[in-house]
């Protein structure tokens, strides 16, 4: 096995360790005294190793046994929240999770015949698919896997199953770094030296349709955390986006700015998780010390002039260009805006049914410290991986750019709140839980099948299939010849 850090992986590692920390904080306050708390902390443990090596991993084995590690370990996250829903959404994660592997592993397997020097490292391998005789299949293979992995629509239902049935600090750590592991091996195994806009634009195609998509279910859940799992949908969707256009114009910095931007959302999503948490404990009269940071940070998804998202949005427009992606992307601010507005909405009606509720402070003071990490820690590293300058984000022209998108949203929030009861009820889980009668169908027909296929076995039936088709055969054959 080897192991090392390239600049996504730096970045990606920092901000996971945050992450990581501050959820094991709220996790240990949420645990203590529990009868099972051991079952998580087993699960916790091996996620977390997983989700680091799959960071560090330099060799095509150790990421994908790492990546299997982490998979049945964030399924075991999702089993401790202890309800029947619980159990469905693991089974879902788990199965989603074993298809998308045996996609990566042909992949893998194709890239390791062509690599070089029989080398099994990922920059070598990467390195090898712009020549591979397999180059097409490989790729497909590889984003397949690795998509369905990310959250891409339509394979993308396990998001808000997981995520609304996980205890609150598992559901962080999975919408901030677990997620992202997928998508640092997007960024990893693209070759985005080589320009490949057959396969760039699609995936960009798909991207941006993912970011709409997560949007217009998210704005018809009622529940925060499913409302932040859309939103995780649309956030992956839209930098699946990045990568295609990425792709598309053989363009190497894409790697640089796609991973500050998964990086701003790992911080953020993970700390919009735990002020979930936190509220549902606090009382109406104690929410102006939660609600206003979380707010700050839910609007930063959308581009708020001054926070890290307006920098994240700053970071990937090179790359986006200047054609209808770019209208695209305005759109897609636009829309996260409602989304998120519509999350703080429900997040208010979430709250402690006490008046004077407080939060316990293990939980309150590991949000507090998610909410600064959040804002400071995308500044530090805006400057010092040599995106850009302090300055050059502060102009007036930048700012502006990065606030009408939000006003409109704003507006449109308004409109949304006061016709929300004429939208549709979307079922948590979408396309899988309205597929689910088609499901049973099927099950049916599969059964069916099963006994005309028994039938069929019986010599006697057989040997009659088998003289009606020579019968057939030789009449056909009898007409052709005259």
């Amino acid at each position: 096995l080897s192991f090392a850090l390239d600049e996504p992986g730096r970045m990606l590692l920092l901000v996971a360790a945050i992450l990581w920390s501050a959820a094991g904080a709220y996790a240990a306050t949420g645990l203590r005294g529990a009868a099972h708390a051991g079952d998580l902390v087993v699960c916790w443990l091996m996620t977390l190793t997983g989700c680091v090596g799959v960071f560090l991993a330099a060799d095509m084995v150790g990421f994908y046994f790492l990546l299997a590690v982490l998979s049945v370990g964030a399924s075991g996250l999702v089993l401790q929240g202890g309800t029947v829903e619980a159990l469905r959404a693991s089974a879902v994660y788990l199965g989603l999770a074993l298809i998308a592997e045996a996609f990566l592993l042909a992949g893998l397997v194709m890239l390791a015949m062509v690599t070089p020097d029989g080398s099994l490292l990922i920059r070598d391998a990467a390195a090898a698919i712009p020549t591979s005789p397999w180059r097409d299949l490989t790729l497909v293979l590889l984003i397949i896997g690795l998509g369905m992995k990310a959250g891409l629509v339509p394979l993308h239902f396990w998001m808000p199953l997981a995520y609304g049935a996980a205890p609150i600090p598992a559901a962080a750590v999975m919408s901030g770094a677990v997620v992202k592991a997928s998508v640092l091996a997007l960024i990893r195994f693209l070759p985005f030296d080589v320009a490949l806009p057959d396969f760039g634009l699609p995936l960009a195609a798909i991207g941006l349709f993912g970011a709409f998509y997560g949007v217009v279910i998210g704005i018809t859940q009622s529940r925060p955390k499913i409302v932040l799992a859309y939103s995780s949908v649309s956030q992956m969707g839209f930098l699946v986006a990045v990568l295609g256009m990425g792709l598309a114009a053989g363009d190497a910095g894409a790697a640089r700015v796609a991973s500050f931007y998964a990086a701003h959302h790992l911080l953020v999503k993970g700390a919009l998780f735990l002020a979930a948490g936190v509220i549902a404990t606090t009382g109406r009269c104690r929410l102006w010390l939660i609600l206003p940071p979380a707010a700050i940070l839910a609007l930063g998804i959308g581009g708020l002039p001054l926070t890290g998202g307006a920098l994240a949005k700053l970071a990937v427009k090179p790359v986006l260009g200047d054609g209808w992606v770019k209208l695209f992307a305005i759109l897609s601010a636009i829309g996260t805006t409602v989304l998120m507005l519509h999350f703080l909405h429900r997040l208010l009606a979430s709250a402690s049914p006490e008046p004077s509720a407080t939060a316990p402070v293990g939980l309150a003071g590991s949000w507090m410290f998610m909410f600064v990490a959040a804002l400071v820690v995308p500044w530090m590293l805006y400057s010092a991986i040599g995106i850009g300058a302090w300055s050059d984000a502060l102009q007036l022209g930048i700012l502006w750019a990065a606030l009408w998108p939000l006003l409109i949203g704003a507006g449109l929030a308004l409109g949304l709140w006061r016709w929300e009861r004429y939208l549709p009820r979307v079922p948590e889980g979408d396309i899988v839980v309205v597929g689910q009668p088609v499901m049973r169908v099927i099950v049916r027909w599969g059964d069916a099948l099963e006994r005309m296929e028994g039938t069929l076995r019986q010599w006697p039936v057989a040997g009659l299939s088998l003289l009606m088709l020579i019968l057939i055969l030789g009449g056909a054959m009898f007409f052709d010849g005259h």
